[in-house]
């Protein structure tokens, strides 16, 4: 089986703010196989119009402050089409998990096999392992072949049945793969790296002139990835994380001037300290990528803390993995197989730093350091996030059947869209200083805003 060429599809030569365009492989010429098992099983399929959009800002000031709302920055709703691109008898699927691991992984891979096996009718499922490195031969990982029989019961568990990897691989090498097997769609299940790693398999399938469909499911527990309202396993990660703080508050308080300091995930977002930090309210400080510390912050965050001690005679504190790297990192720092820079532990630097303060001084504590982060990642979706995984496999499914391509599936007020790529990568989400959650995190914790 070979693929067809000599399309000529429009690319975006740049990413402008609010530009939501979605690209699409050509005119969809086949009749949605959706109606006819809907209409095996008595329903009648919801489809969705291509203009049908969701606001970005949905607030009524920005809707009231223009002549023309249509004109109004608005992202396309996800769903299935009453036309199909893709001949689904014809179409060979590859599906690929890259970067670290997530809650929900397994529960997308099983969510996309069953939408596109029984809901489609495609009967060739390729599952790459070990990330983009799967499709590099000379590594020798054969893809899987993944049928309902196999994924049916993986959402019980953690991880990835494919695995994962980090760090670029060739995207000449990575196409000249998808093309030997004939692949019609590719689902890349991953974060920013991932994403950036998908548009440049794409750049290189238009290069060819190849008909390939990329969508991306993104995959973060920092929940950083922008136009998507939280990204799927965030809420498993925070609930998790929860966990690990009420055992650190009965450690600090099973004892006379008890600390417990737990470290979460967030790089350079704050979302999951924050959101476990509200959803327990026994943390007593939160520390996060966005606040600024330099050189004074290590003296005002110990008075900050013999404080509280003096006062309550305990105290928890919740630090994100990203917080005060500028600080930290020298000019030698090493980098990890993304490229990105291997983190400083800020954990036991405030631990070192606490020792050494309340040492020099006639009080009494104890000490507890907790570290979950790699619990947090590797344990099975709640059944909120099972829902969500099963949700955006579904709409990931009906956008490739329908030619859609480069972009990621998520929720945005609460609706399905589809994002292009190349917006979701432009930035980074992360917690604003003014926002509703960190006054909330403020007034909870009762700590200053910084500690400068």
């Amino acid at each position: 089986m070979t693929l067809p060429r000599t399309v000529t599809v429009p690319r975006s030569t740049g990413s402008k703010p609010n530009d939501f365009a979605i690209r699409n492989l050509g005119a969809c010429t086949h009749e949605s196989v959706i109606a006819d098992v809907s209409k095996d099983h008595g329903q009648t399929p919801r489809f969705v119009d291509d203009q049908a959009r969701i606001l970005f800002d949905d607030r009524i000031a920005s809707v009231s402050a223009v002549d023309d709302p249509t004109r109004l920055p608005a992202l396309e709703l996800a769903g299935p089409r009453h036309k199909l691109f893709f001949d689904p008898s014809e179409t060979r699927i590859g599906i690929v998990t890259c970067g670290g691991l997530c809650p929900g992984l397994n529960d997308v891979i099983r969510g996309l096999v069953m939408q596109a096996y029984y809901r489609y009718g495609v009967r060739r499922i390729y599952g790459f392992r070990y990330g983009y490195r799967g499709f590099i031969g000379e590594y020798g990982d054969d893809p899987l072949i993944l049928e309902p029989e196999m994924v049916s019961e993986i959402h019980e568990t953690g991880g990835s049945i494919l695995a994962s990897s980090r760090g670029k691989q060739d995207t000449v090498r990575i196409v000249d793969c998808l093309e030997r097997y004939a692949i019609g769609m590719l689902f890349t299940i991953g974060g920013d790296g991932t994403l950036r790693g998908a548009l440049d398999i794409g750049r290189e399938v238009d290069k060819r002139g190849l008909r390939i469909a990329i969508i991306g499911i993104p995959k973060t527990i920092d929940n950083d990835i922008q136009y998507i309202d939280q990204s799927f396993g965030y809420e498993t990660a925070y609930g998790q994380a929860v966990e690990a703080i009420v055992g650190a508050h009965n450690e600090a308080r099973g004892t006379l001037n008890g600390i417990g300091l737990v470290k979460v995930m967030g790089r350079h977002s704050g979302f999951l300290a924050c959101h476990a930090a509200l959803a327990t309210s026994h943390v007593n400080f939160v520390i996060i990528p966005e606040m600024p510390i330099g050189a004074t912050f290590v003296s005002n965050f110990m008075q900050a803390l013999r404080d509280r001690l003096t006062r309550r005679h305990h105290a928890v504190i919740l630090v994100a993995e990203g917080a005060g790297q500028a600080y930290l990192q020298s000019e030698d720092s090493e980098t990890d197989a993304s490229g990105n820079i291997k983190l400083e532990d800020i954990g036991r630097f405030l631990a070192d730093h606490i020792h050494a303060y309340l040492d020099d001084t006639d009080m009494e504590y104890s000490l507890k350091y907790i570290d979950p982060s790699y619990i947090l990642r590797s344990v099975p979706a709640s059944p909120a996030d099972s829902v969500y995984c099963w949700q955006l496999a579904q709409n990931a499914v009906h956008a490739a059947m329908a030619g859609k391509t480069e972009l990621v599936v998520g929720k945005w007020h609460g609706r399905l869209v589809h994002v292009p790529i190349r917006q979701a990568i432009a930035g980074r989400k992360q917690v604003d200083p003014q926002s509703d959650l960190w006054l909330s995190v403020l007034e909870t914790t009762g700590q200053p805003a910084v500690f400068e």
